[in-house]
């Protein structure tokens, strides 16, 4: 069996306020995007293993989010020996959430073999586990998350008469770094409802809280995000903490 986890933007995305808990709330639309994707395949085995290819993976098997979600799955239902294979192709701390796809959609097939329905709510409670952004990767097309994330409702948003350009500058943005200059804030306009405007108006009314300070550390993102908008883009935008940019294209006729 094998599956192709495709990696996400944010459309959007408030810091709205610091929690007791030490995390953040949040605001912002998770959109999917399917042109690029990671390719993992599970076969049965004898014995457990993982092995990563592509990407620049170095650490131990057992920080992997594959293998993560194959424990944590374990803990639900029993699953004999599995024999996982991950190519990467989204990069890694990009803000494309490539490690939470490919967990969410190793719990997906997990599931699939086992006979649960892939909106069983115990593989959301495990996503939620395994990363604030995992659970969006459950859902079937764009969705508004809240909380740290994991509050996930669905949004009706087309954007088939678009393209959708990303470009990632080799950057690594560390996500605990870019939290730490934020400032949270309570926003005139919901993400959900800056989305349903005319999407000509989002360059003015549609942010990431983390583009200013990200921004100044690293110039070269911002410099990638202009150069979006010189190519003609309709809105660009830096994806999650970063370093990815992505600009919306009109397709031509």
């Amino acid at each position: 069996m094998i599956c192709f986890p495709h990696a996400k933007i944010n459309l959007g995305l408030h810091i709205t306020e610091k929690r007791a808990d030490g995390f953040h709330n949040l605001e912002t639309c998770f959109f999917p995007v399917k042109s690029c994707t990671d390719a993992l395949e599970i076969t049965d085995s004898k014995e457990d293993k993982l092995e990563i290819s592509g990407g620049n993976w170095k650490e131990p098997k057992e920080n992997n989010l594959v293998w993560k979600a194959f424990q944590l799955f374990r803990t639900n239902e029993s699953v004999s020996p599995k024999h996982w294979h991950l190519l990467k192709k989204i990069p890694t701390g990009a803000g494309l959430g490539g490690g939470s796809s490919d967990a969410a959609f190793a719990l997906r097939m997990l599931a699939e073999r086992v006979g649960w329905a892939k909106d069983d709510p115990r593989l959301f409670e495990m996503a939620t586990k395994l990363g604030s952004d995992c659970s969006c990767f459950l859902m079937d097309g764009p969705a508004i998350g809240t909380g740290r994330g994991e509050l996930l409702e669905p949004m009706s948003l087309n954007l088939d008469a678009y393209s959708i350009e990303l470009v990632f500058p080799g950057i690594h943005v560390s996500t605990a770094d870019a939290f730490a200059e934020i400032v949270p804030r309570k926003p005139q306009k919901s993400i959900r409802q800056i989305l349903s405007q005319p999407i000509q108006t989002w360059k003015e009314d549609l942010v990431n809280d983390f583009e200013p300070s990200v921004f100044q550390r690293f110039p070269q993102i911002a410099k990638e995000k202009e150069a979006l908008y010189k190519k003609g883009a309709v809105y660009a935008a830096m994806s999650g903490s970063g370093s990815t940019v992505f600009g919306i294209f009109e397709k031509e006729v």
